[in-house]
């Protein structure tokens, strides 16, 4: 990820802190039920707004290996990867909707704060038209770079966010996508 994208990410949680709706009073639930966390600032809504895409793009590319891959320990790892974003997903915008907030920003809506890491079209599209040893090392440059967007988005909510369970997300995000990297460069023999 170069500096000007890490750049735009600080500058987005700058950004959005000065345009996002204040935070909700946290939920008093009795203790003999869990807490729900509904205190949230637009911090955890951006945040939420931009994983769940970036999520469904990596359960895409991920879904590749299945019959692209030569090696089985990379069609592993990518059923797990996808298994854990599909879980992901479902929590995240499961709190979105509790929280009575849109699935995702209106169009450009993020471009304001940074822009979303994606991976393009154009990668994805030379992974779909590549197999075997060639896809499985293509497709591990390509998944650690998308893992390490969501890092960032991860480290930002980190800092910003309000709501605990979305930050516990995000801690949860930067820990699983590091280890992956480096599971993944270990593959690549870079590690």
């Amino acid at each position: 990820m170069t500096r000007a994208v890490i750049g735009l990410i600080a500058a987005a949680a700058v950004l959005l802190a000065a345009c996002s709706s204040p935070a909700r009073p946290a939920s008093t639930a009795p203790a003999t039920n869990p807490v729900v966390h509904t205190g949230f600032n637009g911090n955890d809504v951006m945040f939420l707004q931009m994983m769940v895409p970036h999520d469904e793009q990596g359960r895409l590319i991920v879904r590749l290996a299945a019959d692209r891959a030569a090696s089985a320990e990379v069609r592993t790892l990518a059923a797990a990867i996808d298994a854990t974003q599909a879980d992901e997903v479902a929590t995240m915008s499961g709190w979105l909707r509790a929280w009575g907030q849109p699935a995702s920003a209106p169009a450009g809506s993020h471009a304001g704060h940074g822009g979303m890491p994606d991976t393009t079209n154009r990668e994805i599209a030379t992974l779909r038209r590549t197999g075997g040893p060639d896809f499985d090392r293509r497709f591990l440059n390509v998944l650690i770079a998308h893992q390490d967007d969501a890092i960032q988005l991860a480290k930002v909510e980190q800092t910003s966010g309000h709501n605990p369970d979305a930050v516990a997300m995000a801690e949860r995000i930067d820990r699983s996508r590091s280890a992956q990297i480096q599971q993944m460069l270990r593959m690549l023999g870079q590690a």
